[in-house]
């Protein structure tokens, strides 16, 4: 997630749009299992798989490693983020995704955009779930953003699996820049003409789902898109509370300014968690939700594993609810 607004000088021009792979669907995978924990009485709910937490895990420590050796950052512009991409991208070309990485250029350095698209469905009607895959350059940036970009990578892969068929066409995206003021996110939705816009139905955004000191917040943005999360969270009984740290601040602003329905989750940043919210969902009162946000010290220990994998399964219920 960005600081908030500063002074610093942004620029973002058109480069180039670059298609780089095209690939067939995985055909004939058996459906994952429901989690025990996944809310029932819908055929959407009963569809929708469980995430395997140690496989999100898996794409954090890879993110991590790249960091490691690239300066300790994934930052935009930096060797860090388009190893990121890189390593996302094979994931998805195997699976059977069309990728696309998209170009643009920010703070007199390059940055890309990854969109993957699931084959068939309604091209008229597209459900994405995105997230920042951009690190500050203090840090790995595992929770800030690693955390929603590995559970929507791991969300797309277990549609493959599954060998899921919505009624509605399935995007998903990694966006560039979103430190330096949402600019990779930005660029994308003004790439779009009016027409191509409005066939987006509605965006999903995922920055931040791992907060080492958790809080369960729903973006209220859309009454639909935030029922169906708040649904999934009332159905394994945990209570949620209307996010307000991150309003304007990640990648779902320039879709909700250009009139897509949009919704989210979030587990705080630096904000302090009150005693009323310490009591409904653990913790330390009196802290941030993320003491090593925008730090050196956001690494793989800094991830609250019960958040990561509640969160995860909730991008998937959502994915499914919505794309039916």
């Amino acid at each position: 997630m960005q600081l908030l607004p500063s002074g610093r000088a942004l620029t973002a021009g058109a480069v180039a749009v670059v298609t780089l792979m095209a690939g067939g669907s995985a055909a004939g995978a058996a459906s994952a299992p429901v989690h025990p924990a996944t809310p029932t009485g819908t055929a959407a709910a009963a569809a929708a798989p469980d995430i395997p937490i140690a496989n999100v895990k898996a794409h954090l420590r890879q993110l991590e490693s790249i960091a490691t050796a690239n300066g300790g950052n994934r930052a935009h512009g930096r060797a860090g983020y388009r190893a990121s991409l890189d390593y996302m991208k094979a994931k998805l070309d195997a699976a059977g995704f069309t990728t696309r990485v998209q170009q643009f250029s920010a703070s007199g350095r390059t940055g890309y955009n990854l969109t993957a698209d699931w084959p068939g469905g309604d091209a008229s009607q597209i459900v994405m779930a995105g997230s920042h895959l951009d690190s500050v350059a203090s840090g790995p940036g595992i929770n800030d953003n690693g955390s929603g970009s590995s559970a929507v990578l791991e969300t797309a892969l277990a549609v493959a699996r599954s060998g899921y068929q919505p009624t509605k066409h399935l995007r998903f995206a990694w966006w560039g820049a979103e430190e330096l003021g949402l600019v990779g996110s930005r660029y994308y939705v003004n790439s779009l003409g009016s027409a191509e816009r409005a066939k987006i139905s509605g965006y999903l955004n995922f920055d931040m789902i791992g907060s080492p000191n958790p809080g369960y917040f729903v973006y209220d943005d859309d009454p639909t898109i935030e029922k169906t999360f708040k649904d999934y969270f009332s159905g394994i009984g945990i209570s949620t509370e209307i996010e307000t740290e991150g309003d304007g601040r990640s990648d779902h602003a320039p879709f909700k300014n250009a009139g897509v329905p949009v919704g989210g989750l979030f587990s705080g940043a630096d904000y302090r968690k009150t005693s009323a919210q310490a009591a409904k969902w653990g913790g330390t009162v009196g802290q941030p939700f993320d003491r090593c946000y925008h730090s050196s010290c956001d690494t793989t220990a800094n991830i609250d594993d019960t958040a990561l994998d509640r969160n995860s399964d909730a991008i998937a219920y959502a994915v499914w609810e919505l794309s039916q």
